[in-house]
């Protein structure tokens, strides 16, 4: 039963080290941005949803890092999510 506790603590050092050094290269390196094209989902009386796509592109920024931080989401989750709904 101690080696569980005890790979337990370890593995929570390890995770802990790993966001630590996230964070450290969020802080390090500079934002950086991607395009995403957003769109309208309208929802109508009859419970159907009428989608409009003439929205501009924008820029987001983002962070070079695994996890948000800073408040910016990370950037290779932001490459894979590029088309945000608006309701």
């Amino acid at each position: 039963m101690p080696w569980i506790r005890r790979a337990l603590f370890y593995a929570a050092i390890f995770v802990a080290a790993i966001y630590a050094a996230d964070y450290l290269a969020a802080r390090t390196y500079p934002l950086g941005s991607i395009q995403v094209q957003p769109y309208y989902a309208i929802h109508l009386k009859s419970k159907r949803t009428e989608f409009d796509f003439n929205v501009p592109m924008e820029s987001r920024p983002c962070v070079q890092s695994l996890a948000p931080h800073l408040g910016y989401p990370a950037c290779w989750y932001l490459k894979r999510h590029t088309s945000p709904t608006i309701e």
